[in-house]
């Protein structure tokens, strides 16, 4: 007969599982990754326009990659790797809102194509993002509408066909953005390879950027910001 302690090896490592996997249920859209931060957070000063950039691994990339980007301007980075637009719509308030911001930069839904967070048709993610953007207009705050950034498949679920969906999604909010009076900003155009996917020398692994990629987008989004906020 096996000893007591090699029995309850299987059945403590399943609780131990358990226990970490309902810990992350219970901060699904991920609030306290920037909790600390959102408390440290100034007070917008007169004549501020703070500037909240949402958005999933390629937005915190972007702070990682090219951190004098953000250096001395009033933007503040609150991107979260493999979240989904939903996750973003639990957390726009405290994410966003909250942080008294005049514009939002919001940067979303490959990883909902991806399936990160479960199945989901192109028109749940435009309703995500028009969530967003209301309650954005809602709050005064100007909203900048991206594209999805080309990725002609995900290396991490391969078979998705991004190369197709993203075009489709990137209509739809180019269309929405038009009739709700937000900015759409076509990154899409500057970083597609002509076939769907994303310019070599501009990614890492067909979705995130490289520093040359972000250089790429970094002049358009400050012509947006200046297009809204003036």
């Amino acid at each position: 007969m096996k000893p007591m302690s090699t029995l309850l090896k299987p059945f403590l490592l399943l609780t131990v599982i358990f226990m970490m996997n309902s810990l992350n249920a219970q901060d699904w859209p991920n609030f306290k990754e920037f909790q600390e931060a959102n408390a440290r957070l100034p007070q917008v000063k007169q004549n501020e326009k703070r500037v909240v950039f949402m958005g999933n691994s390629i937005t915190i990339g972007w702070l990682q990659t090219h951190p004098d980007f953000f250096k001395n301007k009033p933007y503040v980075n609150r991107g979260i790797s493999g979240q989904t637009t939903p996750q973003m719509l639990v957390r726009f308030r405290s994410d966003v809102v909250d942080l008294e911001a005049a514009a939002v930069v919001l940067l979303a839904g490959t990883n909902d194509i991806a399936g990160n967070t479960g199945p989901v048709t192109l028109e749940m993610i435009l309703d995500n993002i028009k969530s967003m953007t209301e309650i954005a207009q809602a709050n005064n705050i100007k909203v900048i509408l991206c594209s999805v950034l080309p990725a002609f498949d995900y290396p991490w679920r391969p078979g998705l066909a991004p190369n197709v969906k993203i075009p489709k999604l990137n209509k739809m909010i180019k269309r929405y953005a038009e009739e709700s009076g937000a900015y759409y900003l076509d990154y899409f155009t500057a970083l597609e390879d002509g076939n769907n996917g994303m310019i070599k020398e501009y990614t890492t692994d067909g979705v995130h950027l490289t520093l040359e990629g972000y250089q790429v987008m970094e002049p358009l989004v400050e012509k947006a910001l200046q297009k809204v906020l003036n």
